[in-house]
C-alpha cells in the first residue's frame, strides 16, 4: 500500500522506480560515470592520459591532504541528483549512494584502514534549515557497512559561509579561511589519530576539503584522506 501512496524514485533522474524493488530506474542504471584510470594519484579527478600522474591542480598546488578518492564525475546528471539529496530532503537516496561506494570503492577504503570518519560540517543555521548534513548521512551509512568509526563533533564550522558555486577559485580559498575548527574537546587529543578520513558529498576545486585538512594537519593529525560521492573535471 505504501508503494502506492509513496512509490519509490530513482536516485538518479527522481522518476518512479520501475522495477519497483530497485533505487535507480532502468534508464539510468549506466548514467552515472565512475571514476575510472587514468586518475590523478592525488585528487583523483580524470586525467587525460596515462603517462601523467597529477591532475593540473595538484601537479601546481600543495594540499594538506594524503589523497582522495572519489566514485562518479560530476555531471549534470549526478549534479541534479545531488541537488534533491541534499536539499530536497531526499535523504533515502544514501543507501543506493554508499552500497555503489563499498560496490566500487571498498577496497580501496580498507586498504587506506582509516580510523575515524569525519563528515564536513555544515553550519548550524544551514543544517537547521536543510534538517540535516548530507555529508554526515553518507559518513553513518559508510561508517555502519565497513564497520569504521564516525565522529560527527571533531571538526566544526565557525563561519556561516557564502555558497562556494557563487565564487572563483581564489574567492573560495578566501571565504574558507578560518571556517573551520577543531572542537575543544578533542583539541589536545587529535594526536592519536593516526589516520582520518573527511566524508563529502563533491570535490571540485578541493577548497572545502584542503580547508578542513589544513585544520586537522595543524592539529596533529599524521595522515588525512578523503572519500566524496562526486569530483568534478576542469574546475
Amino acid at each position: 500500500m505504501l508503494d502506492l501512496v509513496f512509490p519509490r524514485r530513482c536516485a538518479i533522474c527522481g522518476n518512479i522506480c520501475i522495477p519497483k524493488e530497485h533505487m535507480v530506474c532502468r534508464e539510468c542504471q549506466s548514467k552515472p560515470l565512475i571514476i575510472r584510470e587514468p586518475r590523478c594519484k592525488k585528487c583523483s579527478k580524470p586525467i587525460a592520459s596515462g603517462e601523467l600522474e597529477y591532475c593540473y591542480d595538484c601537479d601546481s598546488k600543495e594540499f594538506h591532504y594524503n589523497r582522495g578518492i572519489s566514485l562518479w564525475l560530476y555531471d549534470e546528471v549526478m549534479k541534479q541528483s545531488i541537488i534533491r539529496f541534499k536539499y530536497k530532503g531526499c535523504k533515502e537516496y544514501v543507501n543506493f549512494y554508499v552500497d555503489e561506494i563499498v560496490k566500487h570503492l571498498g577496497d580501496e577504503i580498507r586498504m587506506i584502514t582509516p580510523d575515524v570518519l569525519l563528515p564536513v560540517p555544515v553550519h548550524k543555521t544551514r543544517q537547521r534549515q536543510r534538517g540535516y548534513n548530507q555529508a554526515e548521512l553518507l559518513a553513518e551509512e559508510l561508517g555502519r557497512q565497513l564497520n569504521i568509526k564516525v565522529k560527527t563533533d571533531v571538526l566544526i564550522r565557525t563561519v556561516k559561509t557564502q555558497p562556494q558555486k557563487e565564487l572563483s577559485n581564489v574567492e573560495r580559498m578566501k571565504n574558507l579561511e578560518k571556517a573551520f575548527a577543531v572542537s575543544e574537546k578533542y583539541g589536545s587529543t587529535m594526536s592519536k589519530f593516526h589516520k582520518l578520513m573527511l566524508i563529502d558529498d563533491i570535490y571540485t576545486t578541493g577548497s572545502t576539503i584542503e580547508a578542513c585538512a589544513k585544520v586537522l594537519q595543524r592539529a596533529g593529525v599524521k595522515e588525512i584522506y578523503f572519500l566524496t560521492l562526486c569530483i568534478g573535471e576542469g574546475f
